[in-house]
C-alpha cells in the first residue's frame, strides 16, 4: 500500500513537472510524460503497469470529453458540424477499411475482419493527444474542427470494433451493424441531452459552489453508464451532456459556480491527461515481454506500425483535401448570397413576410412568431457567412488538420479490449501501442516547427479582436441603458460620510448594488444572445463573459456597488 502511495505521489509530481518543464524545453508536456513513463518502466522496483482498459474507456475518457465539450464554443461546433461529422464517421470507416486490408496482408493468418478490428482501433484521433495542437499557432477554426472530431470519432471506432469482432465470429450483418451504430448514437443523444438538462436544473438550485462542482464530477458518468447499459455510446452521451451544459449553463448557473467548475475541471484535466500518457509509457515493458513470449518479433511489429501510421496520414490527407475544396465552395456560395440576406435583414418585417409567403403553399401570411424565427435565421446566416469569410481554410489549415490527427489513449485502451481469442493478440496490441507512440512522437514532436515554418504572414488578428471588443462594448452599453432606473447620487459627499445617516447610506448602497446586478444580468443576456447568433468571435465573447463574471463575484463579495 505504501509503495502505491509513493508511486502515486511521484506520478503527480511528474505530471506537474512536465507541465512546467515541457514549454521551457520546447517539447509538449504529453511527450515528456511518455518519455518519463518509458524510463520508469525500465526501473526494476517500479511494478509493471497493468491498467484495465475499462478504466480508461469508462473512467477517464468520459470526464475528459465532457470537460472539453463544456468549454467548446457551441456556435463553432454547429458551424463546423458537417466537417466534424464527416471526419468522425466517414474518415474513421474509410481508414478502418484501408488499414484492415493492410493488416490482413502483412500479418499472416490474421484475416480480414480482425484486420478491420485493428484498423478501427488505430483510426480515431484522440482528444487527449490533440491537446498538443492547442499549444501551436494553428488557426482557431482548425482547432474547432479537430476538437469536434476528437469528441465524436471514438464512438464510431468502438462500434466498428465491436462489429468487426462479431463478424470474425461469423455473425456479421451489414444492416444490423448500421442499425447498431444508429441505435448507439440515438440512445446516447437522448440520454446525454436529458442528463445535461437535469444537471443544469439541479445545480442551478444548489447554493454552494463546492457542492455544485462536486455534482459536476458525477455528470459524465451519470450520462455514460446507463447509456452503455442500453448498448449506446457512453462517450457520445458524455459529450452531449457537456455540450448542453456549455450552452445552457451560463444562463442558469451563477458566476461563482462556473468559476469554481472551470478551475477544478482544469485540474482534473491536467491530472487525467497526464496519467494517461504516463501509463502509456509504463505499459511498454509488459507489452514487449508479451510479444517476445509469443515469438512474434518486435521488429516486424514496429515495421507494421510505421506502415499503418503512414497509411493513416495518407488516407486522412486524401479525405481532407476534397473536404477543404467543398468547404471553400460552400463559403463562396455564401458570399454570393450575402448581399441578398443583408438586404433582407435591412428591409422591414413586411418584406420578410413577402419572402416567407413566396415559399409556402397557399401564399399564407406568417405569424409574428414565424417572422421572429425567420429574422433570427437571417441574422445567423449572415454571421455564418462572415465567419467563413474571415477564417478561410487554405492549404496551411489543411496541413494542420492532416498532421494534427494524432492517436493516443483511446487506441491503447481499445487494443487491450481485444478478446484473448484474437489471433496473435499480443502482436496486435503492440502494433496499436506503437502507432499511438509513433504518432505522438513524430507528429506531436514536429507539429509546432511545421506550423511555424508554413505560417501565413502576420495578420491583423489583434486589431480584428480589438474591433470586435469595441462592437461588443457597444452592445453591452445598449443593454445597460435598457435596464429600468438610473444611478442615484450618493446621499452624502465623501466629506459628509461621517455625518450621514447610516441607515440611509445602507439603503442607497443596497439599491445601487441591485441596480448594478441587474445591469450585469442584462449585459450577460446580451452577450449570450450574441453567442447564439454567432455575431462575434467566440474567444472575444468568452473573455468578455469572464470579465462580467469576475465583476459580479467581486460585487457580491464586498456587498457594495461597483464604482
Amino acid at each position: 500500500m505504501t509503495e502505491l502511495l509513493v508511486i502515486g505521489v511521484i506520478a503527480l509530481v511528474a505530471i506537474a513537472g512536465s507541465a512546467v518543464l515541457g514549454p521551457r524545453i520546447g517539447v509538449a508536456a504529453p511527450l515528456v510524460l511518455v518519455a518519463v513513463g518509458i524510463a520508469a518502466s525500465l526501473v526494476p522496483w517500479i511494478p509493471d503497469a497493468e491498467i484495465e482498459p475499462e478504466w480508461i474507456l469508462a473512467g477517464v475518457l468520459p470526464p475528459l470529453l465532457y470537460s472539453s465539450a463544456v468549454s467548446m464554443p457551441s456556435m463553432n461546433f454547429r458551424r463546423e458540424f458537417g466537417a466534424i461529422s464527416g471526419l468522425s464517421v466517414l474518415l474513421v470507416v474509410a481508414s478502418s477499411l484501408v488499414l484492415g486490408l493492410f493488416f490482413a496482408w502483412v500479418v499472416p493468418g490474421l484475416g480480414f475482419w480482425w484486420g478491420i478490428a485493428l484498423g478501427a482501433i488505430v483510426s480515431p484521433t484522440d482528444a487527449v493527444a490533440t491537446s498538443i495542437v492547442k499549444q501551436t499557432s494553428v488557426s482557431r477554426r482548425a482547432i474547432s474542427i479537430l476538437d469536434g472530431e476528437s469528441l465524436l470519432n471514438d464512438a464510431t471506432a468502438l462500434v466498428l470494433l465491436r462489429t468487426a469482432i462479431a463478424a470474425a465470429a461469423a455473425s456479421f450483418s451489414f444492416w444490423g451493424a448500421l442499425g447498431d451504430f444508429a441505435r448507439a448514437v440515438a440512445v446516447a443523444v437522448v440520454i446525454g441531452w436529458f442528463v445535461g438538462w437535469v444537471n443544469v436544473w439541479v445545480r442551478s438550485r444548489v447554493p454552494s459552489p463546492a457542492v455544485n462542482t462536486a455534482l459536476s464530477f458525477a455528470v459524465p458518468f451519470v450520462a455514460a453508464i446507463p447509456t452503455e447499459h442500453l448498448h449506446g455510446s457512453g462517450l457520445v452521451a458524455a459529450v452531449v451532456a457537456g455540450l448542453f451544459t456549455g450552452i445552457v449553463g451560463p444562463r442558469k448557473l451563477p458566476p461563482g459556480h462556473r468559476l469554481s467548475d472551470a478551475q477544478n475541471w482544469q485540474t482534473i484535466e491536467l491530472v487525467l491527461e497526464g496519467a494517461v500518457f504516463l501509463t502509456m509509457g509504463l505499459q511498454l515493458s509488459a507489452i514487449l515481454r508479451d510479444v517476445q513470449d509469443d515469438h512474434t518479433g518486435i521488429a516486424p511489429a514496429l515495421l507494421i506500425a510505421v506502415g499503418a501510421l503512414v497509411l493513416t496520414v495518407v488516407v486522412r490527407a486524401a479525405y481532407v483535401v476534397p473536404l477543404l475544396f467543398a468547404l471553400s465552395a460552400s463559403a463562396r456560395r455564401g458570399e454570393r448570397m450575402q448581399e441578398r440576406f443583408a438586404q433582407m435583414q435591412a428591409d422591414d418585417r413586411e418584406a420578410m413576410s413577402e419572402v416567407i409567403r413566396e415559399h409556402r403553399p397557399g401564399n399564407r401570411a406568417p405569424s409574428e412568431r414565424e417572422l421572429d424565427r425567420f429574422a433570427v435565421r437571417v441574422r445567423r446566416t449572415l454571421a455564418d457567412i462572415a465567419y467563413y469569410t474571415k477564417a478561410p481554410l487554405g492549404w496551411r489549415e489543411g496541413t494542420a488538420v492532416v498532421w494534427a490527427g494524432m492517436r493516443g489513449a483511446v487506441t491503447v485502451a481499445a487494443a487491450q479490449t481485444l478478446p484473448h481469442t484474437a489471433p496473435q493478440r499480443s502482436l496486435l496490441v503492440l502494433v496499436a501501442f506503437a502507432v499511438a507512440l509513433l504518432s505522438l512522437v513524430v507528429q506531436g514532436g514536429t507539429i509546432g516547427p511545421l506550423l511555424r515554418r508554413i505560417a501565413a504572414p502576420a495578420t491583423d488578428t489583434a486589431e480584428r479582436d480589438a474591433e470586435e471588443r469595441q462592437r461588443l462594448l457597444g452592445l453591452m452599453r445598449t443593454a445597460a441603458e435598457q435596464v429600468p432606473g438610473e444611478r442615484e447620487a450618493p446621499p452624502a459627499t465623501r466629506e459628509e460620510l461621517e455625518a450621514a445617516d447610516p441607515a440611509e447610506l445602507r439603503a442607497w448602497m443596497g439599491r445601487e448594488k441591485a441596480r448594478r446586478l441587474a445591469v450585469l444580468e442584462a449585459q450577460r443576456a446580451a452577450i449570450l444572445d450574441a453567442r447564439d447568433d454567432g455575431t462575434f468571435d467566440a474567444e472575444v465573447l468568452e473573455s468578455m463573459l469572464q470579465n462580467l463574471d469576475a465583476e459580479q463575484i467581486a460585487l457580491e463579495l464586498r456587498g457594495a456597488p461597483a464604482r
